[in-house]
Parts: C-alpha cells; structure tokens; sequence
C-alpha cells in the first residue's frame, strides 16, 4: 500500500463503480466454481469455463486500474522528477500482465 498520497490510485469517477461491480460478480463467480468443486457431479469443462470467465473479468479490472495508473502517474512522472521510479514500477507491474 502506498503511503504517499500523490501515489494513491486515482480511478475516474464512473470506472470505480464498474470495477466494484466487477469485482462483485467475480466473487460470485468464485463462490459458483467452489460449489462446483464440492459437487462431484460437476463437469472439468464447466469448471474450466467459470475459471476462465473469472481470469477475464480480473484482467479487465486489472486493464482499468491500469490505464488509471497511466493517465494520473505515468504521464505527469517527468514533472514530478520521478520518471526512474514510474519506469521500474511499470516494468515490475508489466512482467505480471
């Protein structure tokens, strides 16, 4: 977590809500994929499925919290002398994507 406020995750107003919402439904989707797994009547393929429904919407999430990174920090790095720290920032964050 970031102590620095000028660091802190800057989302536009209307993504917020999205990405919560988001984020609301995948942990439903999880919930659905665990009950799956306890029912040993479920299919591998529909389990896969749920797995691979909840891995797009968490990249998804994951684009918006992105893009939100680059348009408040990454583009306004040089005015604030920290270009060094956003590139190796962005570099760690990229190697996961």
């Amino acid at each position: 977590m970031c102590a620095d406020k000028t660091h802190a995750m800057h989302l536009d107003h209307e993504v917020r809500p999205i990405a919560l919402r988001r984020l609301k439904s995948i942990k439903g989707h999880v919930e659905g994929i665990e009950r799956m797994l306890e029912d040993k009547t479920s299919y591998c393929v529909d389990v896969l499925k749920q797995i691979k429904a909840v891995e797009g919407a968490l990249d998804r999430i994951g684009e918006m919290v992105l893009q939100s990174h680059l348009k408040h920090h990454v583009v306004t790095a040089h005015d604030r002398g920290d270009t060094d720290k956003i590139v190796t920032e962005l570099m760690d964050v990229l190697k996961y994507r």
